[in-house]
């Protein structure tokens, strides 16, 4: 269990305390929904989320099996919807520099789409997912 205490600040501001490290965070809801758009709103914590995590379980296979992934970037694009406001669609593009063999991109690709978030969301999100490889 991860405990994480998040205070409101006032003016929409909030302040999250991540209890086993102690790093805090701060979101700002975005311009168009009456924030100030000075940091992350809680819907980009989605999507930085499914980035983060696509990457991460990658990088434990590929750290398993020795593979040179540094350098993997992931861009994720959210589309709102507006009637109910929420997050409609997470567009995700993953880049992979280097040579790969199809049974190390099947492995990494398998690798991302099983991770815990995207598997949270899977069915509540459209989340069209791009390989890319090669690509520096």
């Amino acid at each position: 269990m991860v405990r994480i205490t998040t205070t409101y600040e006032g003016a929409l501001r909030t302040r999250a305390v991540h209890g086993p490290s102690g790093t805090e965070l701060v979101t700002d809801p975005p311009v168009d929904n009456q924030g100030k758009g000075e940091s992350f709103s809680p819907t980009d914590l989605v999507a930085t989320a499914l980035g983060s995590c696509m990457l991460t379980i990658m990088g434990i296979v590929a750290e398993r099996h020795e593979w040179p992934l540094a350098g993997a970037t992931c861009v994720v694009e959210k589309h709102m919807a507006s009637d109910p406001r929420r997050i409609a669609t997470l567009d995700v593009v993953i880049t992979i520099p280097g040579a790969w063999d199809d049974k190390q991109k099947k492995a990494l690709e398998t690798a991302a789409l099983g991770c815990p978030v995207h598997r949270t969301l899977h069915g509540n999100v459209e989340m069209p997912v791009r390989f890319v490889w090669g690509q520096a």
